[in-house]
């Protein structure tokens, strides 16, 4: 049984025919998608097998497979950003390898080489670099998944599964733009993370649970909702952790929080801002760049 695929074994078989590339400053979050994916299978019976990069398709997955059923996958987020100097970055990837890999365990899907992973994905990420925006106000979303795919209504560990990986090119995440405050709602009627539960991962049942809170937000006029937790209503996360993004207010108990983040200028958020784009974007050369070509 292989314990792990290898990049060196990777079969490239790409698309021959190919989508126009959209214009960058138009983009909608997660609705556009490149010409190739990566796809890997796994068996208990035999392991992980070599890895393809092929041309973009839907996935033949059996009804009653155990990531439809009881969300017996996971998935992951990071980005690929064209830089001042035409060369294309992947930041702090192997965070996002290390993570991947705690909530495999954690969902008791298999466990692979995560450099491993990381070099077949750096490989899909070069045959598809003209998809990277030539923008430093885009990027080229790179969503790794690993699915349980064994056809079973068991609730167990599953024998199949299958982890595969597309990408999105994309604008800002916030409709608002990068860099305008946005308002934020807590109420801690719902709560996304708890002691002992699966917070620290990144899977997909954290995020549909928590549709229905952001939804509410958006009808009190707020982009985001501001999770707390216990009795003493402690913060624990709000949003994404994509980019630096001031707050103008919190809407919490009936009464809205004015933050007065920009009330003496920007300088503070640009800072942090100018800091992180500039490492991403190849102003500024820093370890949490990992060059693709």
């Amino acid at each position: 049984m292989t314990e792990s695929f290898k990049a060196s074994d990777l079969i490239i078989t790409p698309a021959t025919t190919f989508k126009e590339k959209p214009d960058p400053t138009g983009l909608v979050f997660g609705t556009v998608f490149t010409d190739n994916m990566l796809t890997i299978e796994w068996s208990l019976a035999s392991g992980w097998e070599k890895p393809c990069i092929r041309p973009l398709e839907n996935l033949s997955i059996h009804p009653a497979a155990s990531a439809l059923h009881y969300a017996v996958e996971l998935f992951e987020g990071m980005k690929a950003y064209r830089g001042v100097d035409g060369k294309i970055r992947l930041f702090r990837p192997a965070l996002n390898m290390d993570r991947m890999a705690r909530s495999a365990l954690r969902t008791t899907l298999p466990t692979f080489d995560q450099k491993e992973l990381l070099e077949c994905i750096r490989k899909l990420v070069e045959l598809e670099q003209e998809w990277v925006p030539y923008s430093t106000s885009a990027s080229l979303y790179i969503r790794p998944t690993l699915v349980g795919t064994e056809p079973s209504l068991g609730v167990k560990k599953p024998t199949k599964a299958l982890l595969y990986v597309i990408l999105s090119p994309v604008g800002p995440y916030f409709a608002s733009g990068t860099f305008n405050p946005i308002s934020l709602w807590a109420d801690p009627k719902y709560v996304r993370a708890w002691k002992g539960g699966t917070g620290d991962c990144k899977v997909g049942g954290n995020y549909g649970s928590a549709i229905y809170a952001q939804q509410e937000a958006l009808e009190f006029g707020c982009q985001q909702v501001l999770w707390l937790y216990g009795e003493d209503h402690q913060i624990t996360e709000v949003g994404t952790a994509c980019i630096v993004c001031p707050i103008s207010k919190i809407l919490y108990k009936g009464k809205h929080l004015d933050i007065p983040t920009m009330e003496n200028g920007p300088e503070v958020t640009t800072r942090f801002l100018n800091k992180l784009t500039d490492i991403q974007y190849g102003r500024e050369e820093s370890d949490w760049a990992m060059l693709v070509s």
